[in-house]
């Protein structure tokens, strides 16, 4: 398996320059037949890498690639590293694992045949396309320890878009992130564990970098990826910037509580200040967005003065 998709990977090198590669040239940089190159960008189309094939031309990208190095993304961080470039689920493999990781050891795929998002939805997964991590964490106080840790995440992943210099991004209760108005990136936490004892977690990260027009068709809600940046940022560096910022950042919170980020928070909320309505299963409230509290709830003026709600099916949106 390890040699089949160095090969994948060899071919998709060879075509990072975004022209078109004659089948014949890769064959012979590969060592391989053109049947094997031809078998191989087949495998890696099921695998939702976008390849133009073109008769007397060869392959080309429709799309930029960021692939991992695993190597130098290992000796960046201080935690373990665990890397695939194929898994079922980042954040299956941490909680199939926790009982043997410590705090800030992290999972890393190029792809996922079981990507998921919040209230069960599927995160789409392609090869190469985009990051998929999840961060092992553990609080010795318990689930309740954790109130509000899915914001603390989302405001790890905006101050390092910001630091790699990518503007206009902002977030949407309780954890969504946006770039330009649209989708960029979403979180996923899940745990394992007691209220009052040593609690699990994983925290899962989907963050869109280069979305195909195929796969863009697929999902339901307005997406942005970081493609119209005037340099796409190294996958790597991305990487062990976020590893290095949440482990930060998640040690705070461990300490403090959700108050040290606060005006992060709302430095970065799309929907502070403004009139927005609130989805709780089949009810909807409206008022103006005041933020959030200690807690992590999302703060609304009614009618009947400020109000804080929060819970998993909670959906946030612009009042009509």
């Amino acid at each position: 398996m390890a040699e089949q998709w160095n090969r994948k990977r060899s071919i998709l090198a060879e075509l990072a320059a975004g022209d078109f590669v004659s089948g014949e040239l890769l064959a012979e940089k590969l060592g391989v037949s053109r049947t094997a190159v031809a078998n191989h960008v087949s495998a890696l189309e099921d695998y939702g890498v976008d390849i133009f094939s073109v008769k007397g031309k060869g392959y080309k990208l429709s799309n930029p690639i960021s692939l991992v190095d695993e190597t130098v993304l290992k000796g960046a961080i201080s935690q373990r590293c665990f890397y695939f470039d194929e898994i079922e689920s980042t954040n299956g493999f941490i909680l199939k694992h926790a009982e043997d990781l410590d705090s800030g050891d992290i999972c890393v795929a190029e792809y996922q045949s079981a990507g998921r998002g919040r209230r069960g939805r599927t995160w789409v997964s392609p090869y190469g396309c985009h990051l998929y991590f999840s961060m092992y964490w553990q609080f010795p106080q318990g689930m309740a320890q954790a109130m509000g840790l899915s914001l603390v995440v989302a405001c790890s992943i905006v101050k390092v878009l910001e630091q790699l210099n990518v503007d206009e991004v902002g977030v949407k209760w309780p954890n969504d992130i946006y770039l330009a108005g649209k989708k960029l990136a979403g979180v996923l936490i899940e745990m394992s564990g007691q209220t009052d004892n040593e609690c699990n977690l994983v925290i899962g990260i989907g963050l869109n970098m280069a979305m195909s027009e195929q796969h863009g068709k697929s999902i339901d809600q307005a997406w942005s990826d970081l493609t119209s940046l005037k340099s796409m940022p190294s996958k790597t560096v991305l990487l062990s910037l976020l590893q290095k910022q949440l482990q930060q950042d998640l040690s705070l919170f461990q300490e403090s509580g959700l108050t040290p980020f606060q005006s992060r928070w709302e430095d970065a909320d799309l929907f502070i200040g403004q009139q927005i309505k609130l989805l709780i299963g089949t009810d909807e409230v409206y008022g103006i967005c005041r933020g959030i509290d200690q807690q992590g709830a999302v703060l609304l003026e009614t009618d009947d003065g400020v109000k804080s709600f929060i819970g998993g099916e909670i959906s946030l949106r612009k009042a009509d």
